[in-house]
């Protein structure tokens, strides 16, 4: 089936702001409480939010095979459970319904104030029931720079690193939406020159600039998704921040890996950005070698030129933008992740969140992280302002801001934002 929304020469009746990161050739899918205190799906165009459970009830998605109330639920996993071809379909239908050229809905005004919402007027929820979350660590710079500062400067990667997508499972309960104020976390420390661990709030608060994508429903367990099929399996994406705990972290990662520094919050942006939204946008991946065993090697381009930020703000000041890099960077393509995570037989569903982790470049405007960008706190971050970082302060925000952009159409991601409130007593 053909993506008919993603035509760059079609016009919308709603109005769109310039630079907007929703163009009708953006079409996300997100969840929204209005000011009624009712929460349905959604979708945007501009600044306007579009109910699509009052759509569906109103006609406008007849001849496509959907449940009643599927988009009368107050998490989008029903709706990516259905499949990629309903998907297409429904995105091609909104576009049709919005097109300037149509006045079906454009001309009835009672249909018109049921459907639309502006979206200072709405609050955005968490878009999925996350049953699973996995983090990879899937940036040659990143991982390069962290073996540098903690291991090897000559041999900073480990063996297995350019083998395996290398993971680790995450904590699905903590992952919340863009807004959602972020407690500094506490928790055991063993500081430079000390023999003894602490406790106390973190002090090397930090954040972890990531992109991540959503899954429908896998195979039984026991049945691994061939890297042929892993894009049927991928519903689209959204920006992350992994906050981490540095201090945390270090003392606790040997022998087995994140935990409490990492499971106290993730972040992640409210509208779903569908792979098909993001399609004119391919662009290969990094050359791999050595080359991945067969389960793991795919033809064609799998990476997406998506450009990323993350802008520091400190309490009743304006924003600093420290870091700018692009997906494109990653190493390990999101193809790759999802057929080695399910090679032995791992079963995915829908509204797992799979994170690329932290997303570096190979200059040090483009790190992913304050832990690089500061060289492990050896340099200091200066902001607008006037003040410096070297990690996170309370009342700081963290915004990430990512798009593609073309010569004919620039669509986004919105904002992933969290601001960081001070340790409870």
């Amino acid at each position: 089936m053909q993506i008919t929304a993603n035509n760059p020469d079609r016009k919308t009746w709603l109005e769109i702001p310039e630079n907007s990161d929703f163009p009708i050739q953006n079409i996300p899918f997100g969840v929204f409480i209005t000011k009624d205190d009712i929460i349905t799906i959604g979708t945007r165009i501009g600044d306007t939010v579009i109910d699509l459970g009052a759509l569906h009830q109103l006609g406008y998605f007849k001849g496509i095979r959907l449940s009643e109330d599927v988009f009368l639920q107050d998490t989008l996993n029903d709706f990516i459970s259905h499949g990629r071809k309903r998907w297409r379909s429904v995105r091609n239908r909104i576009a049709d319904l919005f097109d300037i050229e149509n006045d079906r809905l454009q001309n009835n005004k009672n249909h018109r104030q049921a459907i639309l919402f502006s979206i200072q007027d709405v609050e955005m929820l968490l878009p999925v029931d996350i049953g699973d979350y996995t983090d990879f660590y899937s940036s040659l710079e990143h991982a390069t720079n962290v073996g540098k500062m903690f291991r090897d400067p000559d041999n900073a990667l480990l063996p297995n690193w350019k083998h395996i997508p290398v993971a680790y499972h995450g904590r699905a309960s903590s992952v919340v939406v863009s807004g959602t104020k972020i407690r500094r976390p506490k928790g055991q420390m063993m500081p430079k020159g000390t023999t003894t661990p602490i406790f106390g709030a973190s002090q090397l608060l930090d954040f972890e600039l990531e992109t991540a994508f959503i899954t429908t429903d896998g195979y039984r367990l026991g049945k691994s998704i061939p890297i042929e099929e892993a894009e049927e399996h991928i519903f689209g994406m959204v920006l992350m921040n992994d906050w981490s705990a540095r201090d945390i972290q270090k003392w606790e990662y040997i022998p087995l890996g994140p935990f409490l520094g990492k499971n106290f919050a993730t972040t992640i942006s409210p509208w779903i950005i569908t792979m098909d939204a993001l399609e004119p946008f391919r662009v290969k991946s990094p050359k791999q070698d050595p080359q991945p065993l067969p389960y793991l090697t795919a033809e064609g381009n799998h990476s997406f030129d998506i450009h990323l930020q993350v802008a520091i703000k400190p309490k009743g000041n304006k924003e600093t933008v420290v870091s700018k890099t692009n997906f494109k960077y990653l190493y390990w393509t999101m193809n790759q992740q999802l057929a080695h995570h399910t090679i032995n037989g791992c079963n995915i569903r829908s509204g797992d969140l799979l994170g690329s982790g932290t997303i570096s470049g190979p200059t040090e405007d483009s790190f992913g992280s304050l832990l690089e960008l500061s060289w492990g706190g050896t340099k200091k971050i200066k902001l607008k302002d006037g003040s410096e970082r070297k990690f996170l302060e309370d009342n700081d925000t963290v915004i990430i801001r990512g798009y593609c952009k073309n010569e004919q159409t620039r669509i986004g991601f919105g904002n992933c934002s969290g601001k960081i409130a001070p340790a409870k007593n």
